[in-house]
């Protein structure tokens, strides 16, 4: 899990249909994003630019209720600066919390995480009273996948985390999989697929298809090694990621999704940093399988 990165914490809160994921990350941590999805829900995204001024991430927020949900970080940032963490200012600490939302306003209805919510995950981040669950939890409750043959004939998406260790080099990686296109695993087979009939084209008619999933689908990554890395090379790291959402989501990244990847690195070991990134796609990749593996054993409806 992402977990298994050292000093890397994280936690749910999970609702009826919605729900908040924090990755809380070790102080010093420097990170960045790469954003390729045409109608992002996020929140102190600018800060991670490779040419912007500060350079430590102390946590980051994966929410749902689309735009309404960055309230989250709103708990969270409040709940830091309470411990002292943040950039420092004559004002006090300013922590810096990042935040991204999938949309599954659909299903969720009023139910939309606020402050409290994001305390409530980061509480559970803190606790570490049981491994970090996957499937249709936290920021995950509410996600679908596999819409691209038409919304009617999708499934159940998730969040799902994996990591992966070279030498002192560990990786891990957290994804909520809120996808347009089917999840497939490494040898091209379908984990979470469209039901739609053989005989259904690939993108249904533009106009009802627009009007069920245009702009409701969203992937969100968060990558983070203890490897030491420059921002911009953070940068790279997540465009890594991004590869590693095609890697397992077909197709991924079409003008339906809003996905986007942050990567962060805590600095504790030195790694090459082309070999890092091979690390970064294929944990990315293998977090989106775990996102919807209980596709395997359980149907939506028995899981719902």
């Amino acid at each position: 899990m992402i977990t298994d990165v050292p000093g890397v914490l994280a936690g749910h809160w999970t609702g009826e249909a919605t729900g908040v994921t924090v990755v809380v990350l070790p102080p010093e941590t420097v990170g960045s994003v790469e954003i390729r999805g045409g109608a992002p829900a996020t929140r102190e995204t600018a800060v991670l630019d490779p040419f912007a001024t500060v350079e430590q991430v102390d946590a980051i927020v994966l929410t749902g209720g689309s735009a309404f949900g960055l309230a989250a970080a709103d708990g969270v940032m409040r709940a830091l600066a309470e411990q002292g963490r943040g950039f420092p200012t004559r004002g006090g600490p300013v922590p810096i919390v990042p935040a991204a939302a999938i949309f599954d306003l659909v299903v969720a209805g009023d139910e939309r995480p606020g402050p409290d919510e994001g305390r409530a995950a980061l509480a559970a981040a803190f606790a570490g009273d049981a491994p970090l669950a996957s499937g249709r939890v936290g920021v995950g409750r509410g996600a679908s996948v596999a819409k691209w043959r038409g919304g009617e004939h999708g499934t159940t998406g998730g969040v799902g985390s994996a990591s992966a260790r070279d030498g002192d080099v560990v990786v891990g990686a957290l994804v909520v999989v809120n996808a347009v296109g089917d999840i497939v695993a490494a040898d091209g087979t379908s984990i979470a697929a469209s039901q739609a009939p053989a005989d259904a084209p690939s993108f249904p008619d533009e106009a009802p298809f627009e009007t069920t999933v245009d702009r409701e689908n969203t992937t969100l990554a968060v990558v983070v090694t203890n490897a030491r890395c420059t921002k911009l090379e953070c940068h790279l790291l997540a465009r890594s990621a991004n590869h590693g959402l095609a890697r397992a989501i077909h197709p991924s990244h079409t003008r339906h999704d809003g996905d986007l990847a942050f990567a962060c690195a805590t600095g504790t070991v030195d790694a090459h940093l082309d070999r890092l990134r091979v690390m970064v796609t294929d944990v990315t990749a293998e977090a989106v399988r775990d996102a919807v593996a209980y596709h395997r054993d359980t149907s939506p409806d028995e899981d719902a």
